[in-house]
C-alpha cells in the first residue's frame, strides 16, 4: 500500500510530501501531556503539518507543525482524505 510502514493511526506516507491542512487553528495547546490535542476554537490560521519536499528534514514529521490562512496556496501545502474507522 505505502512506501514506509503505516503510523498509529493506519495512515501511510503521512510526513515530507507536502504540508497537510488540520482541522485545528493555529495557537497554543493548553499544554502538559495530552493525546490527540484539540486546537483553539478559532482563529486566523490553520495548523499544517507534517513538513514538505522543500524543507529541512527534521520539520518532516507530524509534531512539527506550521500554519498558513485558509486561503492561503502553495505548491507545498495539500491534505488527506481520511475516513475513519467504521464510517461508510
Amino acid at each position: 500500500m505505502g512506501s514506509y510502514a503505516p503510523n498509529a493511526w493506519g495512515l501511510y506516507d503521512r510526513h515530507g510530501n507536502v504540508w497537510e491542512w488540520c482541522q485545528d487553528w493555529y495557537g497554543p495547546y493548553l499544554g502538559g501531556d495530552v493525546t490527540d490535542p484539540q486546537g483553539v476554537p478559532t482563529g486566523l490560521y490553520r495548523l499544517l503539518r507534517g513538513g514538505a519536499w522543500n524543507v529541512w528534514a527534521y520539520h518532516c514529521r507530524s509534531a512539527y507543525g506550521g500554519y498558513s490562512p485558509p486561503e492561503g496556496r502553495d505548491t507545498n501545502i495539500g491534505f488527506r482524505v481520511v475516513l475513519a474507522p467504521g464510517q461508510p
